[in-house]
């Protein structure tokens, strides 16, 4: 038959559902550590848990191989400062990070991250997944070290984060003996098949197209230690039942509510496109923790080819590519480049009204380009043919391109940033930096149950999700060597089968793509750039309603409709889990995304705390958790991992 494409182009529709269907069916499984999402946290945490003795089982409603946000690859590796050219000490970093990151960073995640990233690249690397410069492709690089054939990026200078001045801009702001070395490139694409691999031999229960749909606590009550979870085959719609002894979770980010596109076509975003609330709501459910589930940001919407940061001019995977407009006449940098490319700078407010107002003046004739041409051959493909192509954002593009004649040496590419000054920010994405609140163990507050990636608050790059998906791993092995298999609630079982089930028991009604719209309109009207408690309140009505009116006719005549119904739900409750967590902070707050025209003025005292949200018996609970409740980061990871040994010790 070919691809499903090719059967609609040829043929006018689609193909009947081309799998057996097996609703209602069951399948049962037993295991001592059972991972939720099998993106980059999710395979660390299968590989590390099994290595230590533990028997083990994925679910992951793609297909390992390559599902995630890194599953189509990535260029560069953050926060390895333990690595060989590195400048700087791993602890101190760690504390830099977080500085960087602001007062709602995740410091126990950033000291795990920072002390073990390196360890995992060389585990990587041992398991297939290229981390240096083997092929000799980019001698003459800036960044690339002879001897060990690894590259750095020259992003980051002495500092961690942002640039603190204008400095940057003047010729030898960050000489390359001043750069701190801390983000490496490497090879992404071979990272998740590498993953994968390695999962089947060291003989992880792999269960591709499996949706996770509840966490089982013991006695069947939300709050209860885990005993095991509950799962739908997206392509049979067989039920799949695991016991388990501990969860490492690891679905998957925020979803997102505001986003009226559900193919996500020109969304702006780094991040997975089918992220689906399925971590926060699991999670939930399950009477976990959560927090920082009132933060939000602006969603950029972009034209053309891809969004800014990939079209010339702004940065290529964090080198810069000239910018130059019609005439050929080059513009000021509006980021970092590969001679003086200091930190990544979030405000280039004053070189982006300079382009603009060279544009009104006639300074500056668009369309603007980027210069690939213009550059030095060797930086010119290091951009193109690694940063680029082994980039999940850009990757489909620049095959795309190559494939039909362009060559890096001879072409430009448009730059579609300025074009109607796009991109725009009408939309917002949801609790980007919400998740689960854990302890050093990277345990929840719900017995064995554990956090990893994106799942986590304060969820950072690819290395940040291996390095904890690493970590929790290794975490929940020890665990169920101490515990015993709890045993499965079957009425628990039927009511999360009956739920799960209900859209397939209607042929028409509501379509999982009107339900997703209407929420996201609810978000956009009522939740958006500006808000108050009476906004808050009529959101909240709304979803009720689509509870009450939509929920009910919901239909799903396949195994993947039933898919994006299920997702649909999730989002839901994550809506009103962030709505809450809104209406509950009574102040305004940058860092928090919230701009209360009710509360104008920042309370600073509730500000030094950690809005942490949990449900009992239905209701949501609220309760304050210090910024920095996990104490001095290299003293408690020290405590925390006394038989831990990685490539990194202190005193090296």
């Amino acid at each position: 038959m070919g691809s499903w494409h090719e059967y609609v182009l040829t043929q006018g529709t689609p193909p009947e559902w081309p799998y057996p269907i097996k609703f209602g069916e069951e399948t049962e499984v037993e295991v001592d550590v059972l991972v939720l999402g099998g993106g980059i946290a999710g395979c660390w945490a299968a590989i590390t848990a099994a290595r230590h003795g533990a028997k083990v089982a994925i679910f992951e409603k793609g297909d390992v191989r390559r599902s995630g946000a890194g599953g189509p690859g990535c260029d560069h590796w953050c926060h390895v400062p333990a690595n060989p050219l590195s400048r700087v000490d791993p602890d101190e970093w760690a504390v830099k990070e977080l500085e960087a990151a602001g007062p709602y960073g995740n410091g126990l995640a950033y000291q795990i991250q920072c002390r073990e990233d390196w360890d995992t690249l060389l585990e990587m690397e041992q398991m297939g997944g290229k981390i240096r410069d083997t092929d000799d492709e980019f001698v003459g690089v800036e960044g690339r070290d002879d001897k060990t054939k690894l590259m750095v990026s020259p992003r980051y200078g002495v500092t961690a984060g942002y640039a603190p001045a204008e400095d940057w801009r003047k010729p030898g702001y960050n000489p390359p003996e001043k750069r701190n070395n801390v983000v490496l490139r490497v090879w992404g694409s071979t990272f998740k098949p590498a993953l994968k691999k390695e999962c089947l031999r060291l003989g992880v229960k792999v269960f591709d197209r499996v949706m996770a749909t509840r966490i089982l606590n013991e006695g069947g009550k939300p709050g209860g230690r885990v005993v095991g979870a509950t799962g739908i085959n997206v392509r049979t719609g067989e039920f799949i039942i695991c016991k388990a002894k501990a969860i490492v979770i690891s679905a998957g980010g925020a979803g997102y509510l505001w986003f009226l596109d559900t193919e996500h076509g020109g969304h702006s975003t780094m991040y997975s496109r089918n992220e689906s609330s399925d971590s926060t709501t699991l999670a939930w459910r399950a009477g976990a923790k959560v927090t920082m589930q009132e933060r939000s940001y602006v969603s950029r919407i972009a034209s053309g080819l891809k969004h800014k940061w990939y079209t010339g001019g702004a940065d290529a995977s964090y080198e810069n590519v000239p910018l130059v407009d019609a005439d050929n006449k080059k513009l000021p940098a509006p980021t970092q480049g590969w001679e003086d490319g200091g930190a990544m700078f979030s405000n280039q407010a004053n070189i982006i009204a300079e382009i603009r107002e060279g544009i009104k003046n006639g300074t500056y004739k668009l369309p603007f380009f980027g210069d690939f041409a213009g550059m030095k051959p060797e930086e010119a493909n290091a951009t193109w043919n690694m940063m680029l192509m082994e980039e999940s954002t850009t990757r489909a593009m620049v095959k795309t391109m190559t494939e039909n004649g362009f060559d890096i040496h001879r072409d430009q590419i448009m730059n579609y940033t300025f074009i109607e000054f796009q991109p725009s920010q009408q939309l917002r994405e949801a609790a980007r930096g919400g998740g689960l609140i854990t302890d050093w163990n990277l345990k929840t507050s719900v017995d064995g149950l554990y956090g990893a990636g994106t799942a986590l608050f304060s969820p950072g790059d690819h290395s940040f999700a291996a390095s904890t998906g690493r970590y929790a791993g290794r975490k929940a092995a020890q665990y169920v060597k101490s515990v015993k298999a709890g045993e499965i609630s079957r009425e628990q079982v039927e009511q999360e089968k009956e739920r799960v089930l209900a859209p397939t028991k209607r042929t028409s009604g509501i379509d999982w793509k009107e339900l997703h719209n209407g929420l996201a309109r609810v978000m956009q009207y009522f939740v958006s750039e500006y808000k108050n408690e009476t906004m808050f309140n009529l959101a909240l009505e709304e979803i009720a309603r689509i509870e009450e009116n939509a929920v009910p006719r919901l239909f799903a005549l396949n195994p993947h409709m039933l898919m994006r119904c299920l997702e649909d739900l999730n989002m839901i409750e994550h809506a009103k889990i962030v709505i809450n967590a809104m209406k509950e902070r009574k102040f305004t707050n940058q860092r928090l995304g919230i701009e209360r025209l009710d509360y104008p003025e920042n309370d600073e005292e509730d500000a030094k705390n950690f809005l942490v949200m949990s449900q009992k018996d239905g209701q949501i609970q609220f309760e304050r958790v210090p910024i920095g409740y996990w104490g001095n980061m290299k003293e408690q990871y020290e405590a925390h991992n006394k038989d831990y040994t990685g490539v990194y010790k202190p005193e090296n």
